[in-house]
């Protein structure tokens, strides 16, 4: 007869630089976790047979969006990419990722259309009027939420080991902590369970 553990009746908040790069970490993994989640229903979306333009254009700006914001303040690195043991360009692709987070995110560009305004010349050589022309983005397809998902995936699995023992580490420290100095900490409110 195996017993569960009881859950802790306190935590407390351990401050300093390997608890911050573990926080890190994982919200690293979360957001690769949404990249993921983002592809599945994409891949759902596109065989859909009359795809949701608007869903494909969120969930996708979300994927592009969370999987960028795991190598900022170089949470991970290009040389990340590079060492992860998928086939073809890999690292053009994750790059192309990063252009396309400021695509989605920009300011001023729609990311669905380029507009374009003339004058629109008559038959006699005078202005007759103005045209407004647009010309779509590129449509998204399963090949490339596919290829962004494989490599969410190898990343997640990456980070994953990280946090395995970035976690030894934190807590191997939080161990060696004096009861008197590990009751000054600061207490973390815990949600009760559901």
């Amino acid at each position: 007869m195996s017993t569960e553990p009881s859950p802790p009746s306190t935590v407390r908040r351990i401050a300093g630089p390997a608890a911050s790069h573990l926080a890190d970490l994982v919200a690293v993994f979360d957001d690769l976790q949404t990249v993921l989640r983002c592809c599945e229903r994409l891949v759902a979306e596109l065989v859909a047979e009359a795809p949701e333009a608007v869903v494909l254009e969120g969930v996708w700006t979300t994927a592009t969006l969370s999987y960028t914001r795991c190598f900022a303040a170089d949470r991970l690195t290009d040389e990340d990419v590079s060492g992860l043991a998928l086939k073809g360009e890999v690292l053009e692709w994750h790059k192309l990722l990063r252009r396309l987070r400021e695509h989605y995110a920009s300011d001023t560009l729609n990311p669905r259309a380029r507009f374009d305004v003339g004058a629109a010349e008559g038959p006699d050589g005078l202005v007759a009027g103005i045209a407004i022309t647009s010309v779509d983005q590129a449509v998204l397809d399963d090949v490339t939420v596919r290829q962004t998902g494989a490599l969410a995936y190898e990343l997640t699995r990456l980070v994953d080991r990280r946090i395995n023992d970035q976690q030894h580490r934190v807590l191997t420290a939080a161990r060696a902590l004096p009861p008197a100095d590990l009751a000054t900490l600061p207490v973390i409110d815990l949600a009760a369970p559901h």
